[in-house]
């Protein structure tokens, strides 16, 4: 079954006026355009085209609700009648705050602690919203997309540190004392940790602490001509970024700490539970677990719980997380992460067909023009922008026309191939 399905963007502050638009190919509203959500997640769920096809449902939720095992299958519907995964349409025209994600483990005993303490679910202060975790994965769609994403190495963050040294030196007023500062911090026992608690608790209390004077003194040595030419020149111009977007902010010296990343259309990160991020411009196909549990880190005006931050956090140093994909056959490339949740297909089938085999429900979204998707059953065509949510008996798609597409599935035993 094919189940033709749209929605409006979300109009967060941070969005691109544009990105959005142009992929679905209609007029920009004329304010920001941050997200189009493509799911039965609560906060904005997929609306149905034509609700005669869903006996009178008007998005997927409540379709899912009343009829979970032709939405989902049998298997889904007995584990607990939810769609896994959430597909969206990214668009950032400023940086995201900067955010990390918990384990399974952590969002079931998070959750359950702040229900026993009567915490409401849309409390201000509220960091658990459900019991699922959310694993992340952006692939670019944009010529770039810019991110922050894990914390360097630490030989990594001594080279950055000692070309603010020489900023500082060569500075017509020399106050090496912030740098001093920074540096006892991430040389003390807990190193990252430490330093990333002490900025968000003393940086977020004014412009009084010594947190904040470290910032004030990192703006001003990575707008030097030494920083800008140096080999971390572009992490330099993110903190040049992310003062003008939020003056003070701790997360503008956490930054440095972390890798900057630049993507080139087709690459893929994935972001594992615990991994530090933010987005900073581009548009991108993002795919996630399908939950609200977001510890921030900073670069925002909302809550930021520090505590449970740390507790979530990984601060193993580690290289940008890329994810390869699998090239199964021509045509089609396959985004598979180490979760059951999703796994992301893109096909461009040119002169030939392409399949994917799939092992639940999908949503498929067309990209640049149109595309004719068929299954054991059934057969639709998107044009440009359009999506369609496809039911589980569908099994194998076969995917023509001059578009692409992208598919996203559950990870259990999902295969792709090209004929």
């Amino acid at each position: 079954m094919f189940v033709g399905i749209h929605n409006t963007p979300r109009d967060y502050a941070w969005g691109s006026s544009e990105h959005i638009a142009a992929f679905l190919g209609t007029r920009p509203s004329g304010g920001p355009e941050a997200e189009l959500w493509l799911g039965a997640h609560a906060g904005s769920p997929a609306k149905i085209d034509d609700p005669a096809a869903t006996g009178g449902a008007r998005d997927l939720a409540e379709w899912i609700e009343a009829d979970p095992e032709t939405a989902l299958g049998a298997d889904l519907a007995a584990q607990g009648a939810r769609l896994p995964f959430l597909l969206k349409l990214l668009a950032a025209g400023g940086p995201l705050s900067l955010q990390a994600h918990p384990t399974p483990a952590q969002a079931r005993a998070g959750f359950a602690r702040e229900e026993a303490e009567g915490v409401p679910v849309d409390a201000y202060d509220r960091n658990y919203k459900d019991t699922f975790h959310k694993p992340e994965l952006i692939v670019a769609l944009s010529d770039t997309f810019d991110a922050l994403s894990g914390f360097r190495p630490v030989a990594e963050v001594r080279d950055v540190l000692a070309t603010l040294r020489a900023a500082d030196a060569a500075d017509v007023q020399p106050d090496p004392g912030a740098l001093d500062l920074l540096e006892t911090h991430l040389a003390g026992e807990g190193g990252i940790e430490q330093t990333v608690e002490w900025l968000l608790r003393d940086g977020r209390g004014g412009d009084t602490g010594e947190a904040s004077w470290v910032v004030e003194r990192v703006v001003r040595l990575s707008a030097s001509e030494i920083a800008a030419s140096s080999g971390f020149a572009r992490s330099f111009a993110t903190v040049a970024a992310l003062a003008e977007a939020y003056p003070g902010d701790p997360g503008i010296v956490i930054s440095l700490l972390l890798n900057r990343v630049r993507l080139t259309r087709g690459e893929a990160l994935y972001l594992r539970a615990g991994n530090i991020h933010a987005y900073l411009d581009g548009l991108g196909i993002e795919l996630m677990a399908s939950s609200d549990n977001v510890l921030r880190g900073g670069l925002t005006p909302k809550h930021i719980d520090v505590g449970e931050l740390l507790d979530v956090l990984d601060v193993t140093p580690m290289p940008p997380p890329r994810l390869e994909p699998e090239v199964a056959a021509d045509g089609v490339r396959t985004f598979r992460p180490d979760v059951p949740d999703f796994v992301l297909h893109r096909a461009e089938p040119g002169a030939d067909a392409s399949r994917v085999t799939l092992t639940g429900p999908a949503i498929v979204l067309a990209e640049r023009d149109e595309v004719r998707v068929s299954g054991v059953t059934g057969e639709t065509v998107l044009a440009r922008g359009a999506a369609v949510y496809v039911t589980p008996e569908e099994a194998t798609l076969e995917i023509t026309g001059p578009g692409i597409a992208w598919v996203a599935t559950t990870g259990v035993a999902s295969e792709a191939s090209a004929a």
